[in-house]
């Protein structure tokens, strides 16, 4: 178990974890907002956070608004960095394409995680050390199993 992290919140209803463990703890509309197929909103969650040096949050989707309703989060995941004091809000989307979705005041929108971030020291270098992978990107590792060369 990691230790915990004091994030201060004023206003609005306190995100909080559905199950010991969960990485993230949900945050609740502020409003009610009807979505059509397609639509894109801004959700207010009514909550601000300060969180302390060195911790940023994320906001990411649920699971189950994306997988039953098509409900997804277009910045996905969205950054709160520790000097923001301003409202969290959701930027929400309607990926369903005949079917609009009605999100209730308290509905259960996204989760926020909370994480230690470290600040990288960006070094400029004529060329980069080599790796396994080299330049290797999208679907560089293919779609099926790979033949590591490794017997399991």
């Amino acid at each position: 178990m990691t230790d915990s992290v004091d994030v201060l919140i004023t206003a609005g209803r306190m995100p909080a974890y559905a199950h010991p463990g969960d990485a993230g703890a949900d945050l609740h509309a502020s409003e009610a907002v009807r979505l059509e197929p397609g639509e894109r909103r801004t959700v207010g969650t009514g909550v601000a956070i300060a969180l302390p040096d060195g911790y940023a949050a994320f906001v990411v989707p649920r699971s189950g608004l994306a997988f039953k309703h098509g409900i997804t989060i277009v910045n996905a995941p969205g950054t709160i960095d520790a000097g923001y004091r301003g409202e969290i809000k959701v930027s929400v989307l309607n990926t369903d394409a005949s079917e609009a979705y009605e999100i209730a005041e308290g509905d259960r929108i996204a989760q926020l995680i909370v994480m230690p971030v470290g600040r990288a020291r960006f070094v400029a270098v004529d060329r980069l050390p080599g790796s396994v992978r080299g330049e290797g990107g999208f679907g560089s590792t293919g779609f099926g199993l790979q033949n590591t060369g490794v017997d399991a």
